[in-house]
């Protein structure tokens, strides 16, 4: 008769047979796979750090973590996922990264936990989680708000006073001469409104908004279907994207010019009629249903 290994059942957690340990484990795998539907669901921040994955060229955040200071940016040189910088001992993460998973969320906490137990002149290249990472809200306080700093340029990947080799230097000014103007919008409104100018005769707004999906969309079509969702003279609405499970309402804008708060007064307007119809629950015209119909078939999903 053949004998138990018992080396290998001192090895399964407490109170567990082996099959038992097998289940969990499969089990932890398939959670790990599972994409979660809103990554940063349950942060006050959320459409922030959505806004500055998706759309934001160049913006930093302080962040407290573990008691460590962490500068959050939207890109890293190389599109890495964090760095210590050698000498100041700086942290920086990344959130527009080369190498990610399906559930953004995660792969973040990832790359800030790596990063606060990270020594000087380490860096990370992929931010991939692997299920040692605790949930974001264990690292972040989920009730703050972000102190962010929009940049036109990327001159922040670099300390003052630090020695930048030429080939860096070079791939610094390449970023400068790429990225397009952007600027947060103040508007007192529900999520995170950006204003951008790429160049092409065209600026935009972006916005985004952490309603119920479904909601938020019969909502749109509510208010188009009156004539009202736009941001006056010389705008319309363009479309929605969808990501990380919220939706992004988009708005063309014909002057490049305009400051970008000189939009505020028609988004509150806007913010005002779409925050009233989200609770309506009445079945949508037969305008309206036209109206949802037609932003559907426009819209454009961000994974």
């Amino acid at each position: 008769m053949a004998k138990k290994n018992r080396k290998k059942d001192q090895n399964l957690p407490e109170g567990m047979s082996r099959r038992q340990a097998k289940l969990a484990a499969r089990a932890a795998e398939r959670a790990a796979l599972e994409k979660d539907p809103r990554p940063y669901a349950g942060l006050q921040a959320e459409a922030d750090l959505v806004a500055l994955q998706e759309f934001v060229p160049s913006a930093t955040t302080p962040l407290t973590v573990n008691g460590r200071q962490v500068l959050l940016g939207t890109v890293l040189p190389g599109a890495g996922a964090a760095l210590v910088r050698e000498g100041s001992g700086d942290i920086l993460v990344g959130l527009q990264v080369q190498k990610r998973s399906h559930n953004p969320g995660r792969d973040l906490a990832y790359a800030l936990n790596w990063a606060v137990q990270a020594q000087p002149g380490e860096t990370l290249e992929s931010t991939v989680a692997n299920g040692s990472e605790p949930a974001i809200a264990e690292l972040i306080d989920a009730s703050a708000n972000l102190d962010i700093t929009v940049h036109d340029n990327f001159d922040w990947w670099t300390a003052e006073g630090d020695k930048v080799p030429f080939e860096f230097a070079q791939a610094v000014q390449q970023a400068n001469d790429s990225i397009a103007l952007t600027r947060r919008v103040t508007a007192d409104v529900d999520g995170s409104a950006w204003w951008t100018n790429p160049g092409g005769g065209k600026a935009y707004i972006r916005w985004v908004r952490t309603d119920d999906e479904g909601a938020l969309l019969a909502a749109l079509a509510r208010v188009a279907a009156r004539g009202e969702l736009h941001l006056g003279e010389n705008t319309k609405f363009a479309g929605v994207f969808r990501t990380h499970g919220l939706i992004v309402p988009v708005f063309d804008l014909h002057e490049t010019e305009r400051d970008a708060d000189s939009y505020n007064a028609e988004l509150e307007r806007v913010n005002q009629a779409l925050s009233a119809e989200v609770a309506n629950d009445a079945q949508l015209s037969a305008d309206e249903r036209r109206q949802l119909e037609n932003i559907k078939s426009r819209q454009v999903t961000i994974r």
